[in-house]
């Protein structure tokens, strides 16, 4: 039993040691967090104030239409204002979300996704808020647009990036402590009858 409470003791001690990787990642954590919520604040005063506009066109629940309305006469300033700026909106999510998780070795495909995933959502979350708000209007390419952001902005900074870090601070996962061999007992003590176990 003292065996395994020294065992346990180092493996704990390994744990709590912090080498000059693993004190990179809460701090990109608190930074990442920190952006994420400053972001999401200027999101929702851009997004969710009401206005006070003469008229507003029907919600728009039909993939790509207003997108192809916006494009029907070619490209103008407004069409790229109005689209670059759905693109825009959210696209710091693409790096701001993997940052706040903190994580250096993970699957490019993998948080790609959960990257997009969770800024659709998001936008998503947004427009279904918009339908309450007086001047507004939900609009589904609103969503794409932003996905489409967020999806950008991950892939042109968050694996060039995680490299860079990777190089600098070396493979967190190589830092995982290890928990020594476990011997089996001897087959006396086990099978021994004349032992009590509490």
């Amino acid at each position: 039993m003292g065996g395994t409470a020294a065992t346990a003791g180092r493996v704990l001690a390994c744990v709590q040691r912090h080498g000059p990787g693993t004190t990179a990642v809460p701090r990109m954590r608190v930074t990442g967090l920190l952006l994420l919520v400053a972001h999401l604040l200027i999101v929702a005063w851009l997004t969710l104030r009401p206005r006070t506009v003469p008229w507003v066109s029907a919600t728009n629940l039909e993939p790509l239409a207003t997108i192809r309305a916006e494009l029907a006469y070619g490209p103008s300033w407004d069409a790229v204002q109005h689209l670059g700026g759905s693109v825009l909106l959210l696209a710091p999510l693409g790096v701001l979300l993997p940052l706040s998780a903190g994580r250096l070795n993970v699957s490019p495909l993998v948080s790609l996704t959960r990257t997009v995933f969770a800024g659709a959502m998001i936008s998503l979350a947004i427009e279904l808020l918009q339908s309450g708000v007086p001047g507004r209007v939900p609009d589904i390419d609103a969503v794409l647009l932003g996905s489409l952001g967020v999806a950008l902005a991950h892939l042109a900074v968050v694996p060039g990036a995680r490299r860079r870090l990777r190089r600098r601070y070396g493979d967190l996962g190589e830092a995982t402590p290890r928990i020594p061999r476990v011997e089996l007992a001897p087959q006396a003590d086990v099978l021994s009858g004349s032992r009590t176990y509490l």
